[in-house]
């Protein structure tokens, strides 16, 4: 998975270059969560129910990627079952027990993007992941 955190202000960035070794504030920090917890919550997430329908939805999604001739290569089932446990995890922060096709929609593209190259080897980016989501009906 790939997201864009994109760059510091310059405050920021001026404050980062000013400051000491970043690694002196893990002393500070206080665990979110226990191992249990962080435990308990992949259980949860991985209960979240994946109709059949969104099931399909995902598959065509994966054909659509392998048949479109401007990548190399389409998205593998290893690709589809990180997309399929993104979407679980997306609707878990959203409070739900099932997905929703506007959960896999909300992931494709960090899932998705990084692993769909053009012909030549090049990142194909927004522009293919945003081709495919538009060429494959939502249920």
């Amino acid at each position: 998975m790939r997201i864009h955190l994109g760059y510091p202000d310059a405050g920021a960035e001026r404050n980062l270059l000013r400051g000491s070794d970043r690694r002196d504030l893990l002393e500070t920090l206080h665990p979110a969560l226990t191992p249990e917890m962080f435990l308990d919550v992949q259980r949860q997430v991985s209960a979240i129910k994946v109709t059949d329908a969104l099931l399909d939805y995902l598959q065509a999604l994966l054909a659509a990627t392998r048949a479109d001739e401007h990548f190399a290569q389409g998205l593998s089932p290893r690709a589809g079952l990180a997309l399929k446990h993104a979407a679980q995890a997306w609707a878990y922060l959203e409070g739900r027990d099932f997905v929703l096709p506007e959960d896999i929609q909300a992931v494709f593209p960090s899932v998705a993007g990084h692993r769909l190259q053009d012909a030549q080897g090049l990142l194909r980016g927004e522009e293919g992941v945003k081709r495919i989501m538009a060429s494959v009906a939502i249920p």
